[in-house]
Order: C-alpha cells, then sequence, then structure tokens
C-alpha cells in the first residue's frame, strides 16, 4: 500500500512539473501581461548578451502574441541572427523564406540573404571543428554547394549590396574547397590504380574549376593516369596544358 502511495505520489509530482515546464515554454504564459515594448526590450537584452537561446523565445513570442507590430520586422531580422548564432540552419531558412514572402521590398532583403546562405555554409563545418582539426577539403561538401548558390543568387539579386564583397571572397573560398576535394577523390582512384576514374576526375576539376590552384594537381593525376593507360596522346596534350599554365613555376623557382 505504501509503495503505490509513493508511486502515485511521485506520478502526480511529474506531471506539475512538465505543466510548468510546458507553462514556461508557452509564449501565451511565459510573456503573459507583457506590452509590444516590454517583450521585444527583453529579447533585445538577451541578443546583446549573446543569450541566444533566450532571445528567441523573447522573439517567437513577440511574434506569436504581437504578429503586426511596429517591430515585427526588426524581430524577423533579430531571429534570423539569433537562429543562425544558435546552430539553428533549418529554423535560419525558415523565417527567411517568411521574411522575403511579408517584406518583399525592405531594404534588409539583402541581409537575409547572405544570413541563408552563411548558415548553410557553415552548417556542415560543425561545433566540432572548432576543437578537433579536420581537413574540410576531405568531407562532402553537401549544403556548401548550396550557400555556393546562394551567395550568386544574392549577388545577381542585390548588385549593390553591401555583402556582395565578402559574398565574392567566400564563393572563391568555396569553390576552391570543391576542387581540393574532387582532386582528393583523383588520388584516391589513382594510388587504387583506378586510372580511368581517377583521370576523369582530375579532368572534372580542369574542366569546371580553371583558376583554382588544385588544378595543378589535377593535371599531374590526368599525366600520370593516362600513361598508366598507355594514351600517350592523351598524356601528352594533359602535359602541354600544364607546361603552359604552370612551367613557369619551375623556371623561376
Amino acid at each position: 500500500m505504501k509503495l503505490f502511495k509513493f508511486v502515485i505520489s511521485i506520478s502526480v509530482i511529474t506531471v506539475l512539473l512538465s505543466a510548468c515546464a510546458t507553462k514556461s515554454d508557452d509564449p501565451f504564459i511565459a510573456f503573459q501581461g507583457q506590452s509590444v515594448g516590454q517583450i521585444y526590450q527583453t529579447a533585445k537584452q538577451s541578443l546583446d548578451n549573446r543569450r541566444y537561446a533566450h532571445a528567441i523565445k523573447a522573439y517567437e513570442a513577440l511574434d506569436v502574441l504581437y504578429p503586426f507590430s511596429r517591430y515585427s520586422e526588426r524581430a524577423q531580422l533579430a531571429l534570423v541572427y539569433s537562429y543562425y548564432k544558435n546552430g539553428d540552419a533549418s529554423s535560419v531558412k525558415a523565417t527567411v523564406e517568411r521574411f522575403v514572402h511579408l517584406y518583399p521590398d525592405s531594404p534588409s532583403i539583402d541581409y537575409v540573404y547572405y544570413m541563408q546562405a552563411l548558415a548553410d555554409m557553415d552548417q556542415d563545418r560543425g561545433w566540432y571543428l572548432r576543437y578537433v582539426p579536420i581537413d574540410l577539403s576531405r568531407r562532402d561538401p553537401g549544403t556548401m554547394r548550396v550557400a555556393y548558390q546562394e551567395f550568386a543568387q544574392l549577388i545577381n539579386r542585390c548588385p549593390h549590396s553591401r555583402y556582395i564583397a565578402d559574398a565574392r571572397q567566400r564563393m572563391i573560398y568555396l569553390r576552391n574547397l570543391f576542387a581540393s576535394y574532387e582532386v582528393h577523390i583523383a588520388d584516391y582512384y589513382f594510388r587504387r590504380k583506378a586510372f580511368v576514374a581517377a583521370a576523369n576526375r582530375a579532368n572534372g576539376v580542369v574542366q569546371h574549376y580553371q583558376g583554382a590552384p588544385e588544378v595543378k594537381q589535377a593535371l599531374m593525376i590526368m599525366i600520370k593516369s593516362y600513361r598508366a593507360l598507355g594514351l600517350e596522346d592523351l598524356a601528352n596534350q594533359s602535359l602541354a596544358i600544364f607546361r603552359l599554365n604552370f612551367y613557369s613555376e619551375y623556371l623561376y623557382s
């Protein structure tokens, strides 16, 4: 009987604690009775103090309780940034899409496009890369390819944006990263004597990533692969391209 009463008591406490937790997460309860200005100031203060999870709750509450207030547009912009800093790329994307739908003529439209690209660029990098040294060029770029397209779209849609210069630099970085990834794969095939696959992969780098530093290594893989296959004409053509573009480095090194 005592055991039964103990179990009942624990169950009641658990239900009450769950109810309290649910209420504290509910914006209608947590911010009940607060004005739009009060909630906005709470959110802004949390953001200024880099308490991104708290800022998100407050901005989300503002959006739910006062969806058409004078703070709505600013709150959506702050939410994009808060989600990004909190590592929530999917929420960044959803908020950007909503912002573009609600405020298509906003002077900050370039900012949300830029933040969406940043979120996708950082998504595959992972928090653990801050602590574990990993060569990104050896990992599948994943959403970084999406980010590259989004930076390109920003440049096309908002050619006078202040984020253009940074977007271009990030595109160069990403492009070189993609080329390096392809060279790693080509080298992997070559070391396993899959010479056709190695040559094809390396040729893709030469064709699609002209100007990238990895083109030199790709040409070397092509030359060695074609020679291993007995395709001297293709090897000599690749060698001619190599000499035309990189031979001077050896003459003056």
